[in-house]
């Protein structure tokens, strides 16, 4: 069986389009896995990823009252993120991903694991919310899986 990365590869090129992504917490890992695809140059524009409240805003163009508001890891945060990574490269699908990989850095409010994964369209916006129990790298590893599945069931239904 093709694994997700090759799935939505074959979904993006089907459909004629293109991607971008934006990163935080994974450092890359969704663009790595999305560029392990052959050919992925057709459909993937590329990515920014960006660690610091800095960097997302200036260039993902998070607003910076949505950071000091809700902070890094929100939902807001992530729709801002994909919404800017959409804009700065041109293209059709925005992919962002948030989050608190660990093992440090969480609060009551705010667990390690916690993660927001968010997808602008031309045809909407989508946020999922996820909480890992993992070390770092599983964290990382499940919140890149559940990105490019949110990326594929919106391919798949479209």
């Amino acid at each position: 069986m093709d694994e997700l990365e090759a799935i939505v590869g074959k979904l993006l090129q089907q459909r004629g389009m293109k991607l971008a992504v934006a990163e935080s917490c994974t450092g890359g890992l969704v663009s790595h896995r999305i560029t392990n695809v052959p050919g992925s140059s057709a459909y993937y524009e590329g990515a920014i990823i960006a660690y610091s409240y800095t960097a997302k805003e200036k260039h993902l163009a998070v607003r910076h009252d949505t950071l000091q508001s809700y902070g890094a890891v929100s939902e807001q945060t992530a729709l801002e993120m994909a919404q800017g990574v959409r804009q700065a490269f041109g293209c059709d699908i925005g992919l962002a991903v948030t989050g608190i990989a660990g093992p440090d850095g969480g609060t009551e409010e705010k667990p390690v694991g916690l993660v927001y994964i968010a997808l602008a369209t031309p045809d909407g916006e989508w946020i999922e919310r996820y909480v890992w129990s993992g070390d770092r790298w599983e964290n990382k590893a499940r919140s890149a899986e559940a990105a490019l599945d949110l990326l594929r069931r919106y391919l798949t239904e479209r």
